[in-house]
């Protein structure tokens, strides 16, 4: 039997009672397990009698740990009682004795109840962007760029060259001028197929020793015209034809990124005016999960988390780095349950066929198979990217509102 005693926002004070003969199974249950696994002096493994068995482990230790395994199988089912979901929960206090039903008391941080603003009201200012011809013949010219081809040239080395060079050890290797660091540029520049050249090996700021290095080949991207021919070397039959498929694909482009830029705004402003108490547990979850992901990308780096947070302590940025943590975690949990709020108000439904067609979508972006994804992902994370998907849904339908 469970009762709610006492509610306030997300805090939720709950009395259990679980009968007397389920706290008697439970006790010989614990006893019987004891007995499998104790050994005992005369007698073989599992074979010793009950009462020793007890006597040796003792009455009290037993109850604690009927205590807590009552507690986990009957508190689960006192939340469904109670239609309550669990995000935190505290043992306040507890009664057991032997022929006596479990009584406990328990403070619950129940998951938030949220009061969506009149969203239906915002105003959002996002444009989409025009596709100007500055910005078509940009688009053509880098499209020219993909296509073309790496040309000897009989001149001076330039900013965008490619250069072949070979050093005084027989090394040949081609060096992008526009990438390479500063001195070994500043050496290259304005030289010719054939010179020789002292380049600087760098210790920091130091030269350590100067390389001499022969420049064996001048190269430069040669961009092919951009005409008809240019046009079916793309796919298409002529310029008139290329030039309006590049538009449409700016134009789609554009309206995309506008249209991601407005669900953003949006999400945030809702998130920003939603009535909602979050907590604790709920708030030092997402602050773990960030820390997570934190330690993940140093790890990258073959950096420590420990020893990335002592570093801020000495730089005396450490609370800094948690004020930032904790306005981010509170941030991500306002947008998350924003959406969802939102989700519910509207009534927004994912069908199986269209998170099918989002995971075909998915597994061709990745180069895989749906059913190698799903294996992949695994019903956790399947769940978790099927409510993602869903949100993204509720989010299309609001602006389609805001729009309409």
């Amino acid at each position: 039997m469970a009762e709610i005693l006492e509610r306030e926002g997300y805090r939720v004070r709950v009395r259990v009672e679980v009968p007397a003969t389920r706290v008697e199974q439970a006790y010989q249950s614990v006893l019987k397990g004891y007995a499998q696994r104790v050994h005992l002096p005369g007698f073989r493994p599992g074979k010793a009698p009950v009462k020793m068995v007890e006597a040796r482990i003792g009455r009290e230790s037993l109850l604690e740990e009927v205590k807590e395994r009552l507690r986990e199988e009957t508190f689960p089912e006192a939340a469904r009682e109670l239609s309550l979901l669990p995000v935190g929960a505290r043992l306040l206090e507890e009664r057991l004795s032997f022929g006596e039903p479990y009584v406990y008391t328990l403070e619950v941080e129940n998951y938030p109840e949220v009061k969506l603003p009149d969203w239906r009201g915002f105003k959002l200012e996002v444009k989409t962007p025009e596709v100007t011809e500055e910005v078509l013949n940009r688009a053509l010219d880098e499209l020219r760029q993909r296509y073309a081809e790496l040309v000897a040239v009989e001149r001076e080395v330039q900013e965008k060259d490619h250069v072949i060079v070979e050093t005084e050890e027989g090394s040949r290797f081609p060096v992008v001028v526009e990438s390479a660091q500063p001195h070994v540029r500043e050496v290259l520049l304005g030289r010719r197929a054939g010179e020789e050249v002292l380049v600087p090996v760098k210790d920091g700021d130091r030269t350590v020793r100067e390389v001499r290095t022969k420049i064996l080949e001048v190269k430069a991207l040669q961009l092919p015209e951009l005409d008809d021919e240019f046009a079916k070397t793309a796919g298409e039959d002529n310029l008139e034809a290329l030039t309006e498929k590049v538009r449409q694909s700016l134009q789609e482009r554009f309206a995309r990124e506008a249209q991601n830029l407005r669900a953003n705004q949006f999400l945030d402003r809702l998130a920003e005016a939603i009535e909602v108490e979050i907590p604790p547990s709920m708030q030092a979850r997402e602050e773990q999960h960030l820390l997570r992901s934190l330690a993940e990308e140093l790890q990258e780096r073959r950096v420590g988390l420990e020893d990335y947070l002592e570093s801020l302590r000495q730089q005396g940025k450490f609370e800094e780095f948690t004020q930032s943590l904790r306005e981010n975690a509170t941030r991500r949990l306002r947008r998350s349950l924003a959406v969802e709020a939102l989700a519910e108000e509207l009534g927004t439904e994912l069908s199986p066929g269209e998170f099918e067609a989002y995971l075909a979508d998915l597994a061709r972006a990745y180069r895989t198979t749906p059913t190698a994804l799903k294996e992949e992902l695994g019903q956790e994370a399947l769940a978790r990217l099927r409510a993602q998907r869903l949100h993204e849904k509720a989010l299309q339908e609001a602006l389609a509102q805001l729009q309409g």
